[in-house]
């Protein structure tokens, strides 16, 4: 029994130390690498803070990155947009594919603004700062847009004064919505 433990701590060091091995692929191409990951193995032994990151090799660099797991939160964002890109598969063929102008302003999730004060979106999503913006009917749910000067936005929300080319970009207090006011900004659809 003794052994076992022992073989079983030896296991879990190597799953430690060795957390991805690449061997030579049994192909034509000696290019080719084929990845074993032994972050299953190591789980086994390592409490899961320990394995709150990923690390991934590219193949082309060889050189190992740490990948953040997703979130609840964001998993959960993810199957919500999923469903409604099928249900708006016709507003993302008409996406502007250059860059355009937008009519930008700021909005909280403020009872007075959004009608109550949960901070839920049109999209069914929570809000959030530097993620979520208030976009026209006429851009589906998850479209992502480059915003000059701000970041990547993702659509969740929508507004009854959203149209034409104005997009509301979620701020968490109403002082930086009123320090924001309007600016025409230029944004790119990127995905």
């Amino acid at each position: 029994m003794r052994i076992i433990k022992i073989a079983l701590i030896l296991l879990g060091l190597v799953a430690i130390l060795l957390p991805k091995m690449t061997l030579a692929s049994e192909t034509s191409n000696p290019d080719t690498k084929t990845n074993i990951n032994f972050s299953a193995i190591s789980g086994l032994f390592l409490p899961s803070p320990v394995l709150a990151k990923e690390k991934t090799e590219t193949a082309t660099e060889g050189v190992a990155t740490e990948v953040p797991e997703k979130t609840q939160e964001e998993i959960k964002n993810e199957e919500i947009l999923a469903k409604w890109k099928a249900k708006q598969a016709d507003k993302w063929a008409s996406l502007p594919t250059e860059a355009f102008t937008i009519n930008a302003s700021a909005y909280t999730a403020a009872a007075d603004e959004c009608g109550n004060s949960k901070g839920v979106t049109a999209s069914g999503i929570k809000v959030a700062a530097k993620r979520t913006i208030a976009c026209p009917p006429t851009f589906p749910f998850g479209a992502k847009l480059e915003i000059e000067g701000y970041g990547t936005f993702v659509c969740e929300d929508r507004g009854g004064a959203i149209k034409g080319n104005h997009i509301d970009i979620y701020v968490e207090t109403k002082k930086e919505a009123f320090a924001f006011g309007r600016r025409s900004l230029s944004a790119t659809i990127v995905e």
